[in-house]
């Protein structure tokens, strides 16, 4: 873990508190910033869609898998 001093403006971080629910600047911080990184992941995903052609075969796997 890495100690860090920020300055972040008063009213932000009181807004961030009551947002997350968190009594603590550092857990309001540590949780938007959590939320944060998988809402760009969720992003990065999403702009992917249809990049990539994948054929619904699931019905044929399972049978395979059955006839072993």
């Amino acid at each position: 873990m890495m100690r860090t001093t920020l300055t972040i403006d008063d009213q932000l971080i009181k807004s961030l508190m009551q947002i997350t629910g968190e009594n603590s600047h550092t857990a309001a911080i540590k949780r938007a910033l959590h939320e944060y990184l998988q809402y760009i992941r969720k992003q990065r995903l999403l702009a992917l869609r249809g990049a990539v052609e994948l054929e619904d075969t699931w019905r044929e796997l399972r049978q395979l898998d059955t006839q072993v």
